[in-house]
């Protein structure tokens, strides 16, 4: 089972399951089997002392690689649980298999406009095939690791500055693809990535808050014009509706002036007549 992702990765390409196991075990050589029996043989006549030396344990977590005179003998890693070695011929290799996340330093990123930001993030993978992560890369993780800079530095270089800010998701599920795929040989599977923090020069965010800024005010401006409209057509229909009856206007004055006394101020009001003003409501 934990060899069937390089399998499917090497039937892609065209590589048959038993071309891989025969290229991993190989033959040992007559003199490979001599070595190993003779081994075999000695372990036996020493085993009140040597049985130390070859019972070996690996934890539920972890798998065990075996090399046997520089070769993989077996289809897939020992463990977990206890298992036997030669102790002169054999030599094993402990992979971790939990899920290990790193954090990808910042990275200074010209963006497709022109822009340089600087972006980190994080990335959570696996060891899937033991054998691979040991045979195929000298060191898995740290492989892993440049990688993802260089894949965050390759996807955002493609990215506009409103869809670095705004398509986070989208761009880290691209990365993702991307080191899976790029990983897959090596034994690992990247499991996710997440964008941490994007931060933008000084200069950058004072001209975007100066323009956020300047579009609030706009915005500001054309409700208040538009009340201003519905205000002046509400006092049309009320000029209108007072003009039908000289009593209204009369009585608009009298709140008017309930209203001014209400202010506890000291005001001196004049009452104006308005059998006065009748005049000038007829013209």
């Amino acid at each position: 089972m934990e060899m069937e992702g390089q399998v499917e990765s090497q039937k892609r390409r065209g590589v048959s399951k038993e071309d891989l196991i025969s290229e991993r075990t190989g033959s040992l050589g007559c003199i490979g089997w001599f070595l190993v029996i003779l081994s075999g043989f000695f372990t036996i006549l020493l085993s009140p002392f040597t049985i130390w030396f070859c019972l070996k344990i690996v934890k539920e977590y972890e798998r065990a690689v075996i090399f046997r005179l520089g070769r993989i003998p077996d289809k897939k890693a020992k463990g977990p649980g206890i298992f036997f070695i030669l102790p002169c011929t054999d030599d094993i290799v402990k992979v971790d298999l939990r899920t290990v996340s790193f954090d990808i330093p910042p990275q200074e990123i010209l963006t497709k406009d022109s822009v340089t930001v600087s972006v980190d993030g994080v990335v959570y993978f696996r060891v899937s095939d033991p054998i691979a992560s040991v045979a195929n890369v000298a060191n898995a993780d740290f492989a892993t690791r440049l990688l993802a800079q260089t894949t965050l530095r390759n996807v955002l270089g493609t990215k506009n500055l409103a869809e670095l800010l705004s398509d986070r998701e989208g761009i880290a599920h691209s990365m993702q693809a991307n080191l899976d795929e790029a990983t897959d040989d090596w034994g690992i599977k990247v499991e996710r990535v997440e964008i941490k923090d994007v931060k933008l020069p000084h200069q950058l965010q004072r001209a975007m808050a100066a323009e956020a800024e300047a579009t609030r005010e706009a915005r500001a401006k054309v409700i208040a014009a538009e009340g201003e409209m519905n205000a002046s057509r509400a006092l049309k229909e009320a000029s209108l509706v007072i003009s039908e009856s000289p009593s209204g206007l009369q009585l608009r004055y009298l709140q008017t002036l309930n209203t001014i006394a209400a202010e506890k101020n000291s005001t001196i009001i004049f009452p104006l007549p308005m059998d006065m003003l009748t005049p000038f409501l007829r013209k």
